[in-house]
């Protein structure tokens, strides 16, 4: 089941219903463009006044939240500055394709060969994630970035999903020295940790992907403590 077979009410916590009163996210597509026949996914901006989406792809609205409303919202911190959006749009391309998305090309592979491609490409890119956070706070730097905020999401769900879900199995996040205080850091930095709830993230990942987990028995583990110390505040 993806993202069009939830209602907004399954999860607990969470709307019953949608901006208009819709049930499933489908709906809100169709009142869009009503021919519309593209896949749902999430995330989704909605355009209250206008009534249709704004857009559906995550790297998109991570960059229009960072300076599209800063009239609106009075905000105007920087996550992708001048200076460092070369470096940063480098680590995005190489994170996205060996980690954000590493995972699922590792879990949803066919074949012994494709997974473990996969399987090396991304914990080839962790060691040297938690290598580069080895003297610095942030991927870029003392600053933190976009980049932060993309690899963020990832590492939160990792040992919850990623280890067991998509046999990523060789290390947890937990066993790295410095990614796993670097995830402890954001998740404690305002406008991260209250975004996370495992409950949410482990029911739609062993609920969704039935030709993965055809039971959909949903594990209890692990105990995860990201309110933890983390020891990364005098790193440069």
């Amino acid at each position: 089941m993806g993202a069009e077979g939830w209602t907004f009410g399954d999860f607990p916590g969470a709307s019953a219903q949608g901006e208009h009163g819709e049930a499933r996210l489908y709906e809100l597509y169709l009142r869009a463009a009503p021919d519309a026949t593209t896949r749902v996914t999430v995330p989704v901006l909605w355009d209250r006044e206008r009534k249709t989406i704004v857009s559906n792809e995550s790297a998109e609205i991570i960059r229009m939240f960072n300076s599209a409303f800063d009239a609106l919202t009075g905000n105007d911190r920087d996550l992708y500055p001048e200076p460092l959006r070369a470096g940063i749009d480098a680590l995005n391309d190489r994170v996205y394709e060996r980690v954000n998305n590493g995972v699922y090309r590792a879990g949803f592979a066919t074949s012994q060969e494709a997974y473990e491609e996969a399987f090396d490409a991304l914990f080839s890119e962790l060691d040297a994630l938690d290598e580069r956070l080895a003297g610095q706070r942030y991927l870029m730097g003392s600053a933190l970035t976009e980049a932060d905020v993309r690899l963020f999401t990832t590492l939160a769900r990792f040992d919850a999903v990623y280890v067991g879900h998509f046999k990523c199995n060789k290390r947890r996040i937990a066993d790295y020295a410095n990614l796993s205080g670097y995830l402890r850091d954001l998740f404690q930095a305002a406008g991260f940790g209250e975004t996370v709830d495992l409950a949410h993230i482990k029911t739609h990942y062993y609920w969704s992907h039935t030709t993965i987990n055809p039971t959909r028995v949903i594990p209890k583990g692990p105990k995860l403590d990201f309110s933890a110390p983390h020891g990364r505040q005098g790193l440069g």
